[in-house]
């Protein structure tokens, strides 16, 4: 058999399967806006990103969400309210389908738009096709799928729209594989205030691990910090051991 045209130089001792797999990645890479390695990364002009909660950008290689790429997300709920605010305070439209456990107060205080933001909480038998629909002339569509597990062909067909609407879908509470990024999201521990008329929370510490096809694991932890009219998203730079806390400032 001849030599495989076009194929990146990688040097001779490199063997044909690991010169197509090589390529296969790179393909992917491309095709879904994420760059092959973080020292390799492929240029996404800032209209294809959509913008997250400001110490989140570390985590994602190019400091959002690519347009045209699916996201599955777990974990406490004060992530995704912070996608939807970033989003829809940026000039953004966002929906959501059927996810009965969402604040659409939390999210308002975190700053969402909600008049540009639509809720379906119940999008009836097929969720998945409402959320289809939605993705044209939506940037962000949000999908609990109550824990189904979608199967990989439809799962195919309906990230093929995505691409093509040059949206952001946001999978919870299920399984859908082949998601470009996945966020998990971790309560570490809370920070209240106490004293006369002041026994109240005021603040949430996350762990947030980010992964994806083509870059390694990373995580960054933050405080979700109550303010007198707003909620703010900051780094925590403190240690961490894992364990669940509690700080009380008196």
């Amino acid at each position: 058999m001849g030599e495989v045209a076009g194929l990146p130089g990688d040097g001779a001792d490199r063997t044909r399967t690991e010169q197509i797999e090589s390529l296969r990645r790179r393909m992917s890479a491309v095709s879904s806006g994420v760059g092959t390695s973080a020292s390799d990364p492929v240029r996404i002009p800032a209209e294809r990103l959509l913008p997250v909660p400001g110490p989140l950008a570390a985590l994602l290689p190019h400091g959002g969400l690519v347009r045209g790429t699916v996201v599955s997300l777990s974990g406490a709920t004060s992530l995704l309210s912070g996608l939807l605010a970033s989003v829809t305070a940026t000039g953004g439209h966002a929906a959501v389908v059927g996810h009965r456990r969402l604040g659409l107060l939390a999210a308002a205080e975190m700053g969402a738009r909600l008049p540009r933001l639509a809720v379906i909480a119940d999008p009836g038998p097929d969720p998945i096709e409402v959320a289809a629909v939605l993705l044209d002339g939506m940037d962000m569509v949000v999908l609990d799928l109550e824990g189904i597990v979608v199967p990989p062909s439809r799962a195919r067909v309906v990230a093929a729209r995505v691409r093509n609407k040059g949206a952001v879908l946001v999978v919870t509470g299920g399984r859908w594989d082949g998601a470009h990024v996945g966020l998990e999201a971790r309560v570490d521990g809370y920070r209240g205030l106490t004293g006369a008329g002041r026994e109240r929370l005021c603040g949430t510490r996350l762990s947030v691990r980010a992964h994806g096809r083509a870059f390694a694991p990373r995580t960054v932890h933050v405080d979700v910090c109550v303010e007198r009219d707003s909620v703010t998203w900051v780094p925590d730079t403190r240690p961490h051991n894992g364990v669940p806390d509690l700080e009380v400032v008196r």
